[in-house]
């Protein structure tokens, strides 16, 4: 893949320049390139990297396959309510790149972008110096792994790692394995392990979950249906705090089920509440597992009971849906794990990322490093962000959304182009 669509022109002047090449970066391009507008796409890896190289084996989509909707280019397959696996995600992707054809240069680390008194961005790689007329930030918002310092005390014989870095069951040494934290990467690897047998332990986080089907349909064909994918984060009732949520746990392996950490635990893994601290060779933990599966349960149960609103408002006939009744409940909080004695062999940290904008010099974020923007438009003139998690809806990370976020940014900067011809134009007037 590497410097596949590499430009005859690489250090110059760009009207537009793009960092990141994931499905963000070449969604902007494929619009830029409808609009005629020049443009270079900056990659630090290759394309579409963190899809080939931070996604384990047995990984596939949690969203059904109809809502893969990048630009020019929406799924074609003969199983629009299935999930794609790894090797087919890859496949639809190769095509994807293939079809926009963008102006790319890969292996090109951002070193430095600031915006000079004059307008115009300068930005520094290690493959060049460029400038740009207007500036996208398109490498998404999952930078550093978020790892505890505890993890520094943990004994060297205890493989760690973080979930971008784990693949399959078979690559971790005998004996227990510990995962800590239980959004979807977190639940799924957990699954992962313990279909192949493993004894896992599992850190329980209060991320929610929901329900694969419900009342004969996906649950995301319902939500579909009921606009949730539309709406826009300022009419969500969190307003800019849903993207601080944790996504709900769900998986579509196997043609899709329920992700019921209970039923695992019926099942002999071990559930723990949030991991605290490491002292004296115990590992600490919060007493927070029931509360954490039950706030869990009731978000799942409140999306069905949604969805029971809608089915009864529009006289839909669906076959019957219950609530969700617990399989297991804890007898008791455990509050502490001997490390030596639990056989713990390996653990994976499943507790996120924080976003990493350090090389972009702009007084646009907050004190968490997030930008400060409506709809991708950031208060400083020519400077977009697009790919973030709910920049706009729901889909606004995915694959369902990104085309839609992107058309509107490059529709914005069509604008000020034509606003700068304008200009140009009585001044030479």
């Amino acid at each position: 893949m590497s410097n596949r669509n590499h430009p005859a022109r690489a250090e110059g002047h760009y009207s537009v320049l793009v960092v990141g090449g994931g499905q963000a970066g070449l969604s902007v391009s494929y619009f830029l390139k409808q609009a005629g507008i020049d443009h270079l796409v900056v990659e630090k890896n290759t394309v579409t990297h963190t899809w080939r190289e931070q996604r384990w084996d047995a990984f596939c989509l949690v969203t059904p396959n109809w809502q893969c909707a990048l630009p020019g280019y929406p799924y074609r397959g003969d199983d629009p309510h299935g999930f794609m696996k790894k090797d087919e995600i890859l496949a639809y992707l190769d095509g994807f790149i293939a079809h926009v054809d963008a102006p790319v240069v890969e292996r090109a680390e951002v070193k430095r972008v600031k915006r000079r008194d004059d307008g115009v961005y300068t930005v520094a790689t290690t493959q060049g110096e460029f400038t740009a007329d207007q500036f996208v930030v398109a490498s998404g918002g999952y930078h550093t792994p978020i790892v505890p310092r505890l993890a520094e005390r943990l004994p060297a014989r205890i493989v760690q790692m973080q979930s971008s870095a784990y693949r399959n069951p078979q690559a971790l040494p005998d004996g227990a394995v510990m995962v800590v934290g239980t959004g979807q990467s977190g639940a799924q690897i957990a699954e992962d392990l313990h279909l192949a047998g493993r004894k896992v332990v599992l850190a329980v986080g209060e991320a929610p979950r929901c329900a694969r089907f419900y009342r004969g349909r996906d649950v995301v064909d319902w939500l579909s249906d009921m606009q949730y994918y539309d709406m826009p984060v300022e009419q969500h009732p969190l307003r800019e705090g849903v993207r601080d949520n944790t996504n709900h746990y769900v998986t579509g392996r196997d043609g899709g089920r329920d992700i019921d950490l209970r039923k695992f635990a019926a099942e002999g893994m071990a559930l723990y509440g949030r991991l605290d601290d490491l002292r004296n060779g115990q590992l600490h933990f919060a007493p927070t597992l029931a509360a954490n599966l039950d706030a869990a349960d009731d978000v799942y149960n409140r999306i069905n009971a949604s969805i029971d609103g809608f089915i009864a408002k529009h006289g839909i006939d669906a076959p019957a849906g219950d609530p969700y009744e617990p399989v297991w409940r804890p007898l008791e909080e455990r509050a502490t794990l001997d490390v030596e004695t639990s056989g713990i062999a390996a653990i994976i940290w499943c507790i996120g990322f924080t976003p990493d904008f350090s090389w972009l010099d702009a007084p646009v974020f907050n004190g968490r490093g997030y930008p400060a923007h409506t709809r991708g438009i950031t208060p400083i003139d020519g400077l977009y962000f697009v790919g973030l998690p709910w920049l706009h809806t729901w889909g606004s990370g995915r694959f369902s959304g990104v085309a839609r976020d992107a058309e509107y940014i490059v529709q914005t900067i069509r604008e000020k182009l034509r606003e700068r011809e304008t200009l140009s134009a009585a001044v030479a007037a």
